[in-house]
């Protein structure tokens, strides 16, 4: 009864600071991409870039601007694992090999942070800092860089740009992760998450043994990591060391920090547009969602039938903090998969059959309740898009969304964004289970040891990073594999988003009649809901009836 209370009251206390956030972090988001003003440390940024902040490009430029800087940090931080025993501060950390340096770089790029590392094995403080912490705050800033785009091409009329990739990278970074990142960062510090620049140290345990610890600036990268839902831990153990994750506050802190921006989005949305009621409704279809999943996959831990002992310790206890308990662990998991964050505080692979296959189909409806900073918004955006033009089809009239006609041209680049993340992963999958030499790398066999696989390529195809831990990742095969399967499942998608921004963009706007669909209603919310579960989530079917499903029913 007190751990049901302690649930209860955490979630009431979650939702309500999210409630709290929500109106004056997505203003100061809005004023921040709209705002015509240059503050003087963006103009010295803008200086030595040769920059001009009031030259907008088109999407094609504002594309290949994002390429060329996802491909220079690419190729930096892999530089940087190479030679990572070289440079200070390395604290005796050896280089990391070609195919591993090439999978984190293109998971910290790309907001995935996959980790097929131990991070304090393997990574020295400079590496940590200078090229895995400054991706947290760059590649979250990319992703909201582009739902600003594909705002502006639902506001603005008859015109090719849609803004400067420079101006918005350089303002989401500098106005608003970083000050929260700071302020979070010494929470979290003065909370008992450390922060200093020691290697590793031997200790003696409570019970006489000896222990190797490694410490380092973890507090700093730790508020970034939920901030920007990238989620790669300074530790292997993740959030569930107490070094990242001390206290139960911590803990409920760090699912907050991964929920905020993500949640406030629909406001900076609403705000754009000018029409506040439309954010409401994306937010309301983002809640609903992870409600219901926090609903189902809390009582699937509560409620495990998998063995006596699971009824002693009130539920699926294994793979789970003591300090944590099931409610706070499901509550962590939820929203881990439900945005674009790989953190974790528990085992996911420990999870029952329910639990562990809702985790997963939380990846695979595209991680938009609320999503990946920046990019959970502009997926959910494409399907309303979608939702819209089925509505039209039902009535028979021309599909229009916030004042823009959606045609062929607009309806190709959302099928092809809808379609590339399930070929990614079903491909991925597929071929892992086809290839004799890789079925190795599985500690399980059976529909559990599919699930592990689809996990992973679901994971890697939708930038999230989390993993069920029970697959032999570390191969030359799965660096690679994985590797390209995060780095086609980002920038894909941004291509066809950037395209439709495009397209809209160049529209003359079209006038509000009675047939026009209303968007911001409760009819539409729930169109889109069923939308969401329907046309991305039946594309799945056959792979979990093949895992999680089967498992269950086994």
């Amino acid at each position: 009864m007190n751990d049901t209370l302690a649930g209860w009251l955490q979630i009431l206390a979650l939702v309500g600071a999210l409630a709290l956030s929500y109106r004056p972090l997505g203003d100061y988001l809005a004023h921040s991409l709209t705002s015509t003003r240059h503050l003087r440390p963006e103009r010295l940024v803008y200086r030595a870039g040769g920059v001009h902040p009031d030259a907008e490009q088109t999407w094609a430029g504002y594309l290949r601007s994002v390429l060329a800087f996802s491909l220079v940090s690419l190729l930096a931080l892999y530089g940087l694992q190479r030679v990572q025993d070289r440079l200070l501060l390395s604290v005796g950390m050896k280089p990391v090999p070609a195919d591993q340096a090439f999978n984190t770089a293109v998971s910290f790029v790309t907001n995935t942070n996959w980790q097929s590392y131990s991070g304090e094995s393997a990574m020295g403080h400079l590496v940590q800092m200078a090229g895995l912490a400054v991706q947290n705050f760059v590649s979250a800033a990319v992703g909201i860089a582009i739902v600003a785009a594909l705002i502006r091409g639902f506001t603005r009329k008859q015109t090719d740009r849609i803004g400067s990739f420079w101006v918005d990278l350089t303002r989401i970074v500098l106005r608003v992760l970083l000050p929260l990142a700071f302020v979070f960062a010494v929470a979290l510090l003065a909370s008992g998450v450390i922060q200093n620049f020691h290697g590793v140290q031997t200790i003696t345990t409570i019970a006489g043994d000896h222990q190797a610890v490694t410490g380092g600036p973890v507090a700093s990268q730790e508020a970034i990591k939920e901030l920007g839902t990238n989620g790669g831990g300074f530790y292997n153990a993740n959030s569930s060391h107490p070094f990242e994750n001390p206290t139960g506050f911590t803990n409920l802190l760090e699912i907050y920090l991964l929920l905020v921006i993500p949640f406030s989005l629909p406001r900076t949305f609403g705000t754009m547009v000018g029409d506040r009621r439309q954010g409401y409704a994306v937010l309301a279809v983002m809640g609903i969602l992870w409600a219901a999943s926090v609903a189902v996959v809390t009582a699937n831990e509560l409620h495990s039938v998998s063995s006596p002992a699971g009824h002693a310790a009130g539920g699926m206890m294994e793979g789970k903090e003591q300090r944590f308990g099931i409610w706070a662990s499901a509550l962590f998991a939820v929203s881990t998969t439900l945005t674009s964050c790989g953190a974790v505080n528990s085992f996911h692979d420990s999870y029952t059959p329910g639990g562990g296959g809702l985790l997963i189909f939380n990846m695979l409806l595209g991680e938009i309740a609320p999503g990946g900073t920046g990019s959970g918004l502009y997926g959910i955006l494409v399907l309303a898009v979608v939702a819209v033009f089925v509505a039209g089809l039902m009535v028979g009239r021309t599909p229009e969304y916030l004042g823009k006609k959606l045609g062929s041209r607009e309806m190709k680049f959302a099928s092809l964004y809808i379609l590339t993340t399930p070929a990614l992963v079903l491909a991925g999958a597929g071929l892992a289970m086809a290839l004799p030499g890789e079925q190795k790398a599985m500690t399980n066999s059976g529909a559990h040891g599919f699930s592990e696989v689809l996990y992973a390529f679901a994971s890697a195809a939708n930038n999230n990073g989390s993993a069920f831990a029970g697959l032999q990742v570390n191969t030359v095969w799965y660096n690679t594999a994985l590797g390209l399967v995060m780095f086609f499942g980002r920038f894909l998608p941004m291509v066809f988003v950037l395209a439709l921004a495009g397209a809209l963009a160049g529209q003359r706007p079209v006038p509000v009649t009675a047939g026009t669909l209303p968007t911001h209603r409760p009819q539409f919310v729930g169109l889109l809901t069923g939308v969401i579960l329907i046309v991305v989530g039946l594309t799945y079917f056959p792979a979990l009836a093949l895992g999680p499903i089967a498992e269950g029913l086994h």
